[in-house]
């Protein structure tokens, strides 16, 4: 090409007119990690063991000292990104940021901060600290919704006063017969729901109406390793299991344990003995992933030389299915007769509590993944198998659930531990999801 041939095409280039530019997708917002991380070991100060650090782990049992003033600090958290927050009759905390178009229903987000004596500090706070990033990040960048969105710290969620879930169970009317009137340390549950700001005379208030939202999201961490071991950062919830609970109680006879032949016993733990193996044969009896647990137990006189005459413990199965819980159930209580007859006792076996299973809702589950996917993050589909307040809010409405992995599948420890990034990720995949399900008017 010559210079003159050159300077035409240059002339040419200049006169015709520009090539429309190629429009990208704007990028998802991101949270503040440096922030989340922050709250999250601020709150691990209430209920730390004296002199620990947070690797120690975190004892704030619901309705406790350490468990009301982490909510109190809480409270001050949501004053601080310029929200109200409101405490119901059952104690669970609210704050609520307004949307666009009037009359539409709410996304709630949110999980719970108390914790089981000696246990860590991710289990329920990594989704209470993440909710609240997210609420906070969204209102630093300006973004705003169609929808109105909820963030909810729900009230004891661990077993308390012998059930847990208590504050979500309290939002969808789930109440146990005389369960205010319970007593555990000297104190009535009614006067521990007084000093957490509720109050059990009027719990009907926090009762939510079916229906009177438009979804609920919940990250948690997995407690279990499936996440971990194949290096996935997300987890989408299929469900959370059902899971029903069992008081047993084996009635021998004590006696003296050098004079007593082994023929003439009536030796409760033997008994005990064979119904915890039972219950471990019946849980592996069957293909799937069903588990059967006793976790609690009590003898009588407990002596090193008197043949034990009493023995208690609790019994529970978890299942996804919860017909086939119930039928694990069944085959213990036969079971637990033939002990009985074998071993010259008595066995009551007591169902206690069921705690009914819930199915992630399908457009929610899909919601996740595409967050997900949008930030470039791998996802999969799994069980529950520890119970959740999604599983009472889910009776309620469209319910979601997203996993961030446990460190080698630990929880319910002090050293229960998730990685900072992989938090991170989780509440950025919270976020988005959160932004997917504004667009959509319904979720059926």
């Amino acid at each position: 090409m010559n210079r003159r041939e050159f300077s035409q095409g240059l002339t040419l280039l200049a006169l015709s007119p520009a090539l429309p530019s190629i429009a990208q997708p704007p990028l998802p917002p991101r949270v503040n990690a440096t922030r989340l991380r922050k709250r999250l070991e601020d709150l691990s100060v209430f209920g730390r063991p004296a002199g620990g650090t947070f690797a120690d782990g975190v004892s704030r049992v619901g309705f406790s000292d350490a468990d009301i003033q982490g909510r109190t600090w809480l409270q001050s958290e949501i004053h601080s990104i310029g929200l109200e927050p409101k405490i119901d009759a059952a104690g669970n905390i609210s704050a609520l940021r307004p949307g666009t178009i009037p009359g539409k229903k709410p996304i709630l987000f949110g999980s719970h901060i108390d914790s089981v004596r000696g246990g860590g500090n991710f289990d329920g706070d990594v989704g209470s600290m993440s909710s609240i990033e997210v609420m906070a990040t969204l209102m630093e960048k300006g973004v705003k919704t169609r929808h109105p969105l909820e963030y909810v710290v729900w009230a004891a969620e661990e077993s308390n006063y012998g059930s847990g879930l208590h504050g979500s169970r309290m939002a969808a009317g789930l109440i146990e017969s005389d369960e205010f009137d319970r007593v555990q340390g000297g104190v009535s549950k009614r006067e521990a729901i007084k000093r957490i700001g509720g109050d059990a005379s009027r719990i009907a208030e926090a009762r939510r109406a079916p229906g009177s939202f438009h979804a609920y999201l919940e990250l948690h961490i997995e407690q279990g390793g499936k996440l971990d071991r194949a290096r996935i950062p997300i987890g989408v919830v299929e469900g959370i299991v059902t899971i029903d609970d069992y008081d047993v109680h084996v009635r021998g006879f004590a006696n003296h344990a050098g004079t007593t032949p082994m023929a003439e016993r009536r030796d409760a733990l033997v008994a005990a003995s064979q119904i915890v193996l039972a219950v471990n044969s019946i849980a592996k009896g069957e293909s799937g992933a069903q588990v059967g647990t006793v976790g609690q137990m009590s003898i009588k006189p407990n002596a090193p030389n008197v043949v034990p005459g009493d023995v208690e413990l609790t019994v529970e199965f978890r299942d996804l299915d919860g017909a086939k819980v119930a039928r694990l159930g069944v085959a213990f209580k036969e079971r637990c007769a033939e002990i009985a007859t074998a071993t010259n006792t008595d066995i009551d076996v007591v169902f206690t509590s069921r705690h009914e299973g819930a199915r992630a809702t399908p457009t929610i589950q899909a919601a996740i993944e595409k967050a997900a996917a949008g930030l470039e993050l791998k996802a999969m589909r799994l069980p529950s198998g520890a119970g959740h307040d999604a599983q009472a809010i889910a009776t309620l409405g469209p319910m979601g659930m997203i996993f961030v992995p446990s460190v080698d599948g630990i929880s319910h420890s002090p050293r229960e531990l998730s990685r900072w990034n992989e938090i991170a990720q989780g509440a950025d995949v919270l976020m988005s999801t959160i932004l997917e399900l504004d667009t959509r008017d319904s979720l059926g």
